[in-house]
């Protein structure tokens, strides 16, 4: 009894070891196995409903043409009933089909491929080919000749070849467009165009980059609109100003292009990178881009010029124009004169020797230079300030200004802050809707990018300071504030362009009379 006790104390005490390893090990081993078994399901899941997706749309369809064919058969047997129990069954298959795979399929297609789209337009020679082609066809058609259909089917296989030769052509080739920095209105610039074959055997011919096409479309629009009177003078001299709005038929014109003639690319080896520099001008400011560029060929027989639109999407700004104009040349003498009498002053800095003058202290004499010169001379010193010039452009008003004048104002300011940008000034620019600034190139694309507005005066903004103010506007001089004016020197656009109005209005009448 005791020896059978110990033993089945051991076997239990074996057991429960046994049973407590079991429960050690087992997940030690099993939860490791079905995470990479979960890894792997999720994808051939996501795989096998595709396939499956596509094997359904194969049986439905099988089975609709086969309850097609059936219903073909019971109605010539004369079976009515059969007939139209089994055309039903074909429609409602098909059209199940089409709901529920078609869609789900194309939604997987590449987005790349669906962008990346073919155009073709038919060439002068391949109109002149088709016409030729459909003629001995008809030929052929009310002769029953065999020759005139063989001629036939070469024609039409020429250009099966054709659409081949030129897919493949296009298919391998990669874009990519280099634009300057920083571009001018009316200055030609360089601009680099890199072509690719990625393909490792097959060459391409024949190859031109061509812009994007473009449409227009036209819609109703509520705008903003001040509603002025009496009408026909500027908003300072109207009675009444009430703010309004009003529904205008827009056109939305299309983006500004960026290219505009095609680049010839003649022949590029498998694997080879040619580049192509195009100069490029461009007539005004504002923003040009390009969605899309196109890559065009009429590789092998001219019949079609297909092009495959290579989604590469560019912008630029472009600056206005900032050479020397005859009223730029007008004014600046005018601005550099009051500039440089603003910044004489009384510092340490000797400036100029010049004449004397009631109001000048005998101890800025220069007695060499006037005993040289035998005139009394005094010396004048620069400011202990550094030089500081503040461009400000006041933005007008829609209506308050025309198109032409306008375009001459951000013209003048944009050529002012240039050319003092390449002085030995300290400049900074101040304009409605833009943060005060020092850098020129914010302030270019700002003039780049502006259309007249209704906004804040920007004389608000402004405060009596150190810095000289050279101020574009279209406002009269006497709606400056004075503490401004005096430290100020005003480009009044407004009233050149009521002398011109003026000067006109005249020559009209002296025609008239």
């Amino acid at each position: 009894m005791k020896v059978s006790s110990v033993t089945s104390t051991h076997l239990s005490a074996v057991i429960c070891w046994y049973q407590h390893q079991r429960t050690q090990v087992t997940p030690e081993h099993t939860q490791p196995s079905s995470r990479p078994a979960a890894a792997t399901r999720f994808p051939r899941m996501g795989l096998s409903q595709v396939w499956m997706r596509f094997l359904l749309a194969i049986v439905g369809l099988a089975l609709a043409f086969g309850a097609a064919i059936f219903s073909t058969v019971l109605g010539e047997s004369g079976n009515l009933w059969g007939t139209i129990i089994l055309a039903s069954g074909a429609l409602l298959l098909a059209t199940a089909v089409g709901l529920t795979t078609v869609p789900y399929l194309a939604r997987r297609v590449v987005a790349n491929r669906v962008r990346e789209a073919m155009d073709y337009d038919v060439t002068r020679a391949g109109m002149i080919y088709i016409l030729i082609s459909v003629v001995i066809g008809i030929a052929a058609i009310n002769t029953g000749n065999n020759l005139l259909y063989v001629v036939v089917s070469a024609l039409l296989s020429a250009v099966l070849v054709s659409g081949i030769a030129s897919a493949l052509v296009l298919r391998s080739l990669a874009l990519d467009v280099h634009l300057p920095e920083h571009v001018f209105a009316g200055r030609p610039m360089l601009a680099r165009m890199f072509l690719r074959n990625a393909s490792s055997w097959l060459p391409s011919f024949s190859v031109r980059v061509v812009p994007a096409k473009r449409k227009t479309k036209e819609h109703w629009r509520w705008e903003a609109y001040t509603f002025g009177w009496p009408r026909g003078r500027t908003p300072q001299k109207q009675w009444v100003r009430l703010p309004d709005r009003r529904l205008r038929r827009v056109r939305e014109e299309a983006e500004k292009p960026i290219l505009r003639e095609s680049i010839y690319f003649p022949f590029l080896a498998p694997g080879e990178r040619l580049r192509a520099d195009l100069e490029i001008s461009f007539p005004a400011r504002g923003r040009y881009s390009e969605k899309n560029f196109g890559l065009a060929t009429r590789f092998p027989f001219a019949f079609l010029m297909k092009t495959r639109r290579v989604n590469l999407a560019r912008e630029l700004i472009v600056y206005p124009e900032v050479d020397a104009t005859e009223p730029f040349l007008e004014v600046l003498p005018m601005v550099t004169g009051e500039f440089e009498a603003f910044v004489s002053g009384r510092g340490y800095d000797l400036y100029r020797i010049r004449e004397y003058m009631p109001d000048d202290s005998a101890r800025h004499v220069d007695w060499k230079a006037t005993a040289r010169t035998g005139a009394l001379k005094v010396r004048e010193f620069s400011r202990e300030d550094e030089r500081k010039l503040r461009i400000v452009f006041d933005n007008p008003a829609p209506g308050v200004l025309a198109p032409a004048a306008y375009e001459r104002a951000v013209r003048m300011a944009a050529s002012l802050g240039w050319h003092f940008h390449h002085e030995d000034v300290e400049v900074s620019f101040v304009a409605p809707g833009l943060e005060p600034t020092a850098d020129v190139f914010t302030f270019l694309r700002y003039l780049a990018l502006v259309e007249p507005q209704e906004a804040t005066p920007v004389f608000s903004r402004l405060r009596a300071s150190e810095d000289y103010n050279l101020i574009v506007t279209a406002r009269e001089t006497g709606a400056i504030p004075a503490a401004l004016a005096g430290a100020s020197y005003v480009i009044s656009v407004g009233a050149a362009q009521a002398e011109y109005r003026s000067a006109t209005e005249r020559g009209s009448a002296t025609k008239r009379a």
